[in-house]
């Protein structure tokens, strides 16, 4: 179902240009009408210099239209996410770029069970939108705004969900990474609470994101490395700016992309439970093939965002799921992604476990990932993906649940547009390194070419 301003996970852009004072107020103004028989609305922000204004534009909306709303501060995604079920609220909204560069900014919405809206919904608040009929209250039916804090609850689950005596005891160490993001303000405390001695970094709230970006990609998180090795650490973990993705660096100083950490908790989980289905994207890796034959279990492909997974988790009552982003699912918290349920979960598992970090990851098959992306105009993706699905001659096998899945005897190749940039993204994976260059230099060449065919289609004359 083709959507014009919502993309893989909410709706953003860049501030002062899409996302401006008047896109906002109408935009919040279409979904508390979609939601108008509905009463509550939570709302969170994140870090970002933007969001306090962006909040008070939603809020203002949606009290105009009869909607209460609670205000649950500056928090994490999945914070947010925990308090919409738990205040028994209708909706909730969070405001966040994810992991955008500070000059983005967006909204999240948040349904009822603390999952974010599918497209359908998405599709009718479009609609709502675009017709602009809002169901403003008169002055003596505007609504009020209540504060609360719901961290302590969130937090207290967590804790609960793991084996807090087995983690005490180990004694463990970890390096937390905020990246100037809301993670800082949770899983610092989450694992102090925990009894594992933390060393904080970038965890000063700043929304220009000055530490080392937005992002936790392995090459700005050389300094984590260094103080988790110079320290003697366990484990590692930073966080994207809202802390719903967490990727982990070992007690060696090498990070993992998420395929390894969510392979860990793949076995872990999985291992524990009679409950062995697990939910993925179609861009993870063969490593959870390897992990779902090893534990008998069964495994459920998706297209790549966040929505899609936690709808299938529902729908075939999975108890695990997770992203090659880093994004940890797990279902006896909540089906979303959560970074700080992930940094609990990797205590446990190294409190379970005569081994390092280190050595639990070097006992997986090894794959060679590279990753890509190329500028494309939003306007020729969908002629961009069918030259790909014409031209992918030498594929053995092609999967089109997301993109195009090209599959080799010894690797595969995943082109897909960006759900929300102009960009094409290209993944791949094999068995030795020289193969991922490879398919990496050929998939590069298919879509710069697609994009070229598309792009002189577009200017011949008609």
């Amino acid at each position: 179902m083709k959507r014009k301003y919502f993309g893989t996970n909410g709706i953003r852009g860049v501030v002062g240009e899409r996302i401006n004072p008047k896109f906002v107020s109408r935009m919040s103004s279409a979904i508390a009408s979609y939601m108008l028989d509905k009463g509550t609305m939570a709302i969170g922000v994140d870090s970002r210099i933007s969001s306090p204004t962006l909040k008070n534009s939603i809020i203002a909306s949606f009290l105009a239209n009869g909607i209460e709303v609670i205000d649950v501060g500056m928090v994490p995604t999945p914070l947010l996410q925990f308090a919409v079920p738990f205040l028994k609220a209708d909706m909730g909204i969070m405001v966040t770029a994810s992991h955008n560069p500070p000059e983005f900014n967006g909204m999240k919405i948040i349904d009822s069970d603390g999952i974010e809206i599918d497209i359908h919904k998405q599709i009718q608040i479009e609609q709502q939108y675009e017709k602009e009929e809002y169901q403003y209250v008169s002055w003596n039916e505007n609504k009020k705004t209540a504060k609360m804090d719901v961290s302590t609850e969130y937090i207290e689950q967590i804790i609960n969900l793991v084996d807090f005596e087995k983690i005490r005891k180990k004694n463990l160490t970890a390096v937390v990474d905020g990246g100037n993001g809301v993670g800082s303000l949770i899983t610092p405390l989450l694992l102090r609470k925990l009894g594992v001695k933390v060393v904080s970094l970038n965890c000063q709230l700043d929304g220009n994101f000055p530490g080392r970006g937005v992002e936790p990609v392995p090459d700005k998180l050389s300094l984590m490395n260094s103080i988790t090795t110079e320290i003697g650490a366990d484990f590692s973990v930073a966080h994207d700016g809202d802390a719903d993705r967490a990727i982990f660096g070992d007690n060696k100083g090498h990070i993992h992309f998420g395929d390894k950490s969510i392979a860990l908790f793949e076995k872990w989980v999985l291992g524990q439970s009679d409950n062995k289905k697990f939910v993925t994207p179609i861009s993870s890796s063969s490593i959870m093939v390897d992990i779902i034959n090893e534990e008998g279990g069964e495994i459920f492909w998706t297209p790549v965002g966040c929505i899609y997974v936690s709808r299938k988790m529902i729908e075939k009552n999975c108890i695990l799921g997770g992203e090659e982003n880093g994004g940890l699912f797990y279902g006896p918290h909540q089906s979303v992604r959560d970074g700080m349920m992930a940094a609990a979960l990797m205590a446990e598992i190294l409190a379970n476990s005569e081994k390092s970090l280190n050595e639990l990851l070097s006992d997986f098959p090894h794959y060679y990932q590279r990753k890509n992306k190329l500028q494309c105009p939003e306007n020729i993706k969908e002629d961009v993906m069918q030259y790909i699905i014409l031209n992918a001659e030498e594929a053995e096998e092609i999967i089109t649940i997301d993109g195009v899945k090209l599959l080799f005897s010894d690797g595969w190749t995943l082109i897909r547009p960006s759900g929300t940039e102009p960009i094409f993204r290209i993944f791949v994976e094999a068995k030795t390194a020289e193969k991922a260059d490879v398919f990496m230099k050929n998939g590069l060449e298919l879509v710069r070419n697609a994009i070229e065919k598309s792009i002189g289609k577009l200017q011949k004359p008609t």
